[in-house]
């Protein structure tokens, strides 16, 4: 697991500097004046290797299939806006990525409707992907992986909101079996009856993220949503949840925040790291926070986490527990606002134990937090680990 983990990560950093680009690659411009007028006739004509660059815009109904590899899609001087308005490539998505090692940057999409109402922003088809520092919201689904043991996908800096049909089908995001998902550093919200994130790799590695909702009525940046699991990995696979905020709305599908193995425990790894997050359950009536499926029979590990609210810590009989924290109400900065760095209790500011690594080599000591919108900062090292998601010395989120 280790060795692609650091695979994957290679591969994102070789891309942010150029590393990966195919010699004689060239740059593609999407917009007004530019060479091509919508991001998809650069995308029909794009080969091996090229740079997508698309300046802002609103590019309304422009969806097709990707088919190039080694491919870089990137919205610049702002984020173009791409609305499938009612259209669809293949009767999946917006965007069908069919080439492989294919990266998308910075653009919103929205909007994605099929008749089988399984559309998605972003349908995945290729081997290894990574998004970044995008928004996905108001599609039948934001993101829709097949099965590929041999991908990758690396995803961060990005928010997904209000996606789903509302059948609970459809979802946030939902990975396939790939090999691997890492999930960093980004906002998945009010999710429409689906989850959150829902994610059937083989490892998983889920960092410094938020999963929250709005209040019924309340409008953020999407409408609110009442979404079934924060977090659902249904086929178990080892798994690493480590420095995120989850919280459930008052008003959801299910009272489960955290769902593991429980569609059957049948990815070869049955290993679940919790490790430092804060959890909020605004459910005043009932509340599960970690759902464990009758498959999985190695204890997970909660270790250094805040559990905020009523409900069960977890279904399973055994779980392997360290230095957590339960309240109803813990101290926290300013709860409304989501500043949720721990107020003086001699029970949570450097009462922490040392994660270690996982028997697999992993590192699970948080070194980050995730700070507001979907962005990371350093996690400032001042002694022993604070329980929770937030050191208390941290610069607000």
């Amino acid at each position: 697991m280790r060795n692609t983990v650091q695979r994957t990560v290679f591969i994102a950093g070789a891309a942010m500097l150029g590393l990966v680009a195919d010699a004689g690659a060239a740059t593609l411009s999407v917009g007004l004046g530019m060479p091509y007028a919508t991001p998809c006739r650069a995308i029909a004509a794009a080969a091996t290797g090229d740079l997508i660059q698309i300046y802002p815009g609103t590019y309304s109904g422009d969806v097709c299939g990707i088919y190039a590899s080694n491919l870089t899609i990137r919205g610049v001087n702002g984020r173009p806006k791409i609305d499938a308005a009612g259209k669809n490539a293949m009767g999946k998505a917006t965007w069908v990525v069919v080439g492989n090692n294919v990266t998308v940057e910075n653009v919103e999409m929205l909007g994605s409707k099929v008749p089988d109402l399984n559309g998605a922003a972003l349908r995945l088809e290729g081997t290894h992907f990574t998004l970044r520092k995008s928004f996905l919201h108001d599609n039948q689904n934001g993101i829709l992986s097949g099965a590929n043991l041999n991908s990758d996908i690396l995803i961060e800096n990005t928010e997904f909101g209000h996606n789903g049909y509302g059948t609970g089908q459809t979802h946030n995001l939902y990975i396939g079996n790939v090999r691997s998902l890492i999930f960093r550093y980004n906002f998945s919200h009010d999710a429409n009856v689906g989850h959150n994130l829902k994610s059937r790799a083989l490892t998983n590695t889920i960092l410094y993220n938020r999963f929250s909702s709005l209040r019924p009525g309340e409008i953020g940046s999407t409408a609110a949503g009442q979404p079934s699991y924060e977090i659902d990995l249904p086929n178990a696979g080892t798994s690493y949840i480590i420095g995120n905020v989850i919280q459930q709305p008052a008003a959801n599908q299910n009272p489960s925040l955290i769902a593991y193995g429980e569609e059957g425990a049948s990815n070869p790894g049955k290993n679940l790291y919790v490790v430092n997050n804060t959890f909020l359950n605004d459910d005043t009536v009932r509340g599960n926070f970690v759902l464990v499926g009758a498959g999985v029979t190695a204890p997970i590990l909660l270790q250094n986490n805040i559990f905020s609210g009523i409900g069960t810590l977890s279904n399973q009989a055994n779980p392997l527990q360290k230095t957590n924290y339960r309240s109803i109400a813990p101290g926290f900065v300013n709860r409304a606002t989501y500043d949720l760095r721990p107020t003086a209790n001699a029970l949570v500011i450097d009462a922490g134990s040392a994660p270690g690594s996982s028997p697999f080599g992993v590192a699970m000591a948080p070194l980050a937090e995730y700070k507001h919108v979907a962005l990371g900062m350093m996690r400032p090292v001042t002694g022993p680990l604070d329980i929770g998601a937030y050191e208390a010395s941290s610069p607000a989120p």
